[in-house]
Formats: structure tokens, sequence, C-alpha cells
């Protein structure tokens, strides 16, 4: 089993508005090896009552992955989408495949 590649935007910021709120520039990262997994009709139902958001797609991401997911735009079969949630992850050494990180991804206009 091989997971695709996708395009995750990292953010760094690069100083302040008037209102010193920080201000992001965004730089595109490719990763490789990422599953994308369509949620179940009661996953979508409980993110939304629990958060609001409308949960599109579940990512898989490898192990050994280091980059930051929390509230990040990704891009995959040329569409944008913006990861929420905290990222669960399991044990890398008890988990037998390549994957042991999870991420949240919703439509992102």
């Amino acid at each position: 089993m091989t997971g695709e590649s996708i395009i995750l935007y990292n953010k760094t910021e690069v100083g302040t508005d008037d209102f010193g709120k920080p201000i992001y520039t965004e730089t595109p990262v490719t990763v490789e090896n990422v599953l994308i997994g369509e949620p179940s009709t009661e996953d979508i139902i409980n993110e939304m009552n629990l958060t609001g958001k409308r949960l599109a797609y579940t990512l898989a991401i490898p192990k050994g992955d280091t980059h930051e997911w929390r509230d990040r735009t990704v891009e995959f079969w040329g569409e944008r989408f913006r990861t929420f949630g905290m990222p669960t992850q399991g044990i890398e050494h008890l988990i037998p495949l390549d994957w042991n990180k999870k991420v949240k991804v919703e439509v992102y206009e």
C-alpha cells in the first residue's frame, strides 16, 4: 500500500500588522506517502456537532514525519483543504504499517 504526495503549506511569521497580529507567509512542502481516507457519515455528523466543522477527509501521515499539521493548508487532487483539531498519533513501534498519525481536513475556499 502506498500513499499520495500532498502539498503542505508551512507558515512562517514575517512580521505584524498595525494591530499587533502576526503576518505569515506560506511555503509549500511536498509530503510523500500520505493516505487519504473518506470519513464515515457518522464521523462527519459527530465532527459537525462537536466542532461546527465539516470533516472532508482524514489524512494518515507517515511515521517519522516532523511537520506541524495543526491549522495548515494542504493541497491534493487539485483542491485546497485546511487541517483542524489536534493530530492524533500512535506509538510508532506498536503500529504495524507505515502511518502513525491522523489529521482531519475540511474544504478550504
